[in-house]
């Protein structure tokens, strides 16, 4: 597996994105489970329009990531096309403050902090794989550049001392939580287990940048979005209302299957 894994990371990204809008829909076509979720998520946010672009973005997903953890960093960050918002970085630097990147699961949200570790370090929030022979590859890939934090209490603790030191986080704020790490708060309406550590560190003082890399036609790259959040982003609801404004801008690229909604054992529905 890890050799495919390899020999896939070689092939250009015009024909990963092709085989893997093909692959999204066999996957939609083939589970049960993973079908529902995908309709059941996006019908809830008013999305049923961008359904089979959400279908073929999701496999484009998954086979992109051979490429942005095994290649070279120069290579990866040289697919990055486009950058708008970058501003909103350089007033942090000159402030000071350490960052706090939110990136959604939009678009190729792996690149986004590969790209930023270009320029200053970056800690990343990091949940091993549930197929350990992942982990070893995803260290050497994204641990080549970033630096890792498991998603624990020490990790939260290495989070806390970058912000401090004035440099770089970042955590996907839609990665449904544990037991104790989270609280429900709305989502397109309807309640979802929501982590507290993302308004918890914004509350903090670091300047919060939310990210997320656009998936160009035909593989052509990718167009980095920064911008700054529409209001203060101190509690649950908040970081969710602020996810809602970034997939209304590219509902398509957004990972619908993703189970958001579920409950984790041992909380108990609102």
């Amino acid at each position: 597996m890890v050799f495919l894994f390899r020999l896939v990371s070689r092939l250009p990204l015009p024909l990963l994105h092709a085989l893997g809008a093909w692959l999204g829909w066999l996957v939609y076509g083939l589970s049960p489970t993973y079908r529902r979720h995908l309709r059941e998520n996006i019908a809830q946010a008013g999305c049923r329009d961008a359904l089979g672009t959400a279908v073929a973005e999701a496999g484009k997903t998954v086979l992109e990531l051979p490429k942005l953890w095994l290649r070279p960093q120069a290579e990866v960050i040289a697919r990055v096309v486009r950058v708008s918002g970058w501003e909103l970085v350089e007033q942090a630097w000159r402030a000071g403050r350490g960052i706090l990147f939110l990136t959604p699961h939009l678009g190729c949200f792996e690149i986004t902090a590969q790209y930023y570790a270009r320029f200053a370090p970056i800690t990343v929030l990091y949940r091993p794989p549930k197929q350990p022979w992942l982990a070893p590859l995803i260290e050497q890939g994204r641990g080549a550049s970033l630096k890792l934090a498991p998603a624990d209490v020490s990790g939260v603790r290495k989070l806390i001392k970058a912000l401090k030191a004035g440099e770089a986080v970042g955590m996907l704020p839609d990665q449904a939580p544990g037991v104790g790490e989270g609280e429900w708060a709305p989502f397109f309406g309807r309640p979802a287990w929501t982590m507290t550590l993302a308004p918890r560190l914004a509350r903090g003082g670091a300047t919060v940048i939310l990210a997320w890399a656009e998936r160009l036609p035909h593989g052509a790259g990718y167009h980095l979005h920064l911008l700054a959040p529409a209001g203060p982003v101190a509690q649950p609801a908040d970081v969710n209302r602020e996810i809602e404004r970034l997939v209304r801008l590219c509902p398509g690229q957004y990972l619908w299957g993703y189970n958001r909604y579920k409950v984790p054992r041992g909380v108990k529905c609102p």
